[in-house]
């Protein structure tokens, strides 16, 4: 899927296949610096491990929140030789005041994602932020302590259902439609298409005839240069130059 960058993020990658083909190489180990990865399992298993001894199963419904910060080493391999693989991986980019510090990592098991219902016919999956339920308490996803103060949430609705989401001012992100049909206020979402969301909109959702489910993500703009290269995100391209040096001497990590 295509995704043009909306500070604070830098990729969604939607990834689905029933031919193991396309997921059993998997990724083997590689780096990042500089910014944080989300990865957020729709349907499959897979395994990842670190440079610092970190190992787990990443199931359906689960999610993985990683800071790669100033650096990390890992791999990611499917537990399955069949079946479905499917879910996302989102970059989401860090200050420059961030992008030096410890890696880090939340592994978050299914069942400890916040799951309730916000209105008639609408049931989320809250990874980070927080939102109301439909009887008015404030819930706040597993996810915490994330230097851009995210939302992230998966948006189950029923055929016909609706759904108002406040977003806060600060926040500025995206909505991704990825199975059935909705809108967005006036406008009819594309499938697999990310939408963005200007900064403190009220999403006011709404399913078509097959029901939906859609990803919104937000987090606070950053409003910093940033150079690339592949897997190092940085300010400045003298910083790029250092990771690849630091990965080459085998310093990335620290």
């Amino acid at each position: 899927s295509q995704f043009a960058r909306i500070d604070p993020f830098l990729m969604l990658d939607n990834f689905s296949s029933e031919n193991p083909d396309d997921y059993i190489a998997g990724f083997p180990a590689h780096p990042h610096r500089g910014f944080e990865t989300v990865t957020y399992m729709i349907e499959g298993r897979m395994r990842h491990r670190d440079h610092m001894g970190n190992e787990g199963i990443l199931r359906s419904g689960g999610v993985q929140w990683m800071t790669a910060g100033r650096g990390v080493i890992h791999e990611e391999m499917p537990e399955q030789e069949e079946g479905l693989m499917s879910g996302f991986q989102l970059w989401v980019n860090l200050p420059a005041s961030e992008k030096m510090k410890p890696a880090a990592y939340q592994n978050i098991e299914p069942e400890e994602v916040a799951e309730f219902d916000v209105a008639d016919g609408v049931r989320v999956r809250l990874v980070a932020g927080t939102l109301e339920s439909v009887s008015g308490n404030t819930v706040s996803g597993p996810v915490s302590g994330i230097s851009r103060q995210p939302l992230f949430v998966e948006v189950q609705m029923q055929p016909g259902a609706a759904y108002t989401l406040p977003l806060s001012s600060e926040l500025s992100g995206f909505v991704y439609l990825f199975e059935g049909g909705a809108g967005l206020g006036a406008e009819k979402l594309n499938l697999a298409e990310a939408a963005e969301l200007g900064e403190g909109s009220e999403l006011d959702l709404r399913a078509g005839p097959a029901g939906a489910r859609l990803l919104v993500v937000a987090g606070r703009a950053i409003a910093e240069p940033i150079a690339q290269y592949g897997p190092f995100v940085m300010n400045t391209h003298d910083e790029i130059e250092q990771a690849i040096a630091d990965y080459r001497a085998n310093r990335l990590t620290g």
